[in-house]
């Protein structure tokens, strides 16, 4: 389904792990081992299978993305994205941040998924500023959808009243 993404995107202001979309995706670290913030809620959620999947895949480079199932979760599976840490956007940030997001529709499409929520990834501790984030993330969404794009629908599940609002303003352009 490749044409306009209108219609296929949308804010979610709440918990990702309450989803039932065939994928969320977590913020993950290059270790894929359970973390803090959105990391954390999704292990905690998803029971201690998700970190033995983990475990046996191993790791994950910056800007790319895993499938493991989403065990105790609504959603069937779990995409471990790894956003980059913000170093001041001198290091490529803004290039690993949009590859982090196509690497996860490209392996949700390839494994016939068609519903997807992500977090606002790269945004809590790893300090990617949130407007920037959002513009980029709607943004690269929104091309993958235009071009290539086999999913159904686009979830933005963002927590706290500013991630919401940058989100809106990004999707608003």
């Amino acid at each position: 389904m490749s044409g306009s993404p209108v219609g296929r995107l949308e804010i979610f202001h709440g918990d990702i792990t309450t989803l039932a979309v065939d994928a969320i995706v977590n913020a993950a670290n290059s270790a894929l081992a359970p973390g803090g913030g959105v990391c954390g809620a999704i292990h905690r959620a998803a029971g201690a299978k998700l970190a033995a999947a983990c475990a046996e895949i191993g790791s994950c480079p910056t800007g790319e993305a895993r499938l493991t199932p989403g065990f105790d979760l609504p959603a069937k599976h779990v995409i471990h994205a790894v956003g980059p840490v913000w170093r001041g956007g001198g290091e490529n940030e803004a290039e690993l941040l949009a590859s982090c997001y196509c690497s996860a529709l490209e392996l949700a499409a390839n494994n016939g998924l068609a519903s997807i929520a992500f977090p606002a990834i790269s945004t809590g501790v790893y300090g990617y500023p949130l407007s920037a984030a959002a513009e980029l993330a709607v943004g690269t969404v929104r091309a993958y959808l235009s071009a290539e794009g086999a999913m159904d629908k686009v979830i933005f599940a963002v927590f706290g009243e500013a991630a919401e609002a940058a989100y809106r303003t990004a999707l608003g352009r």
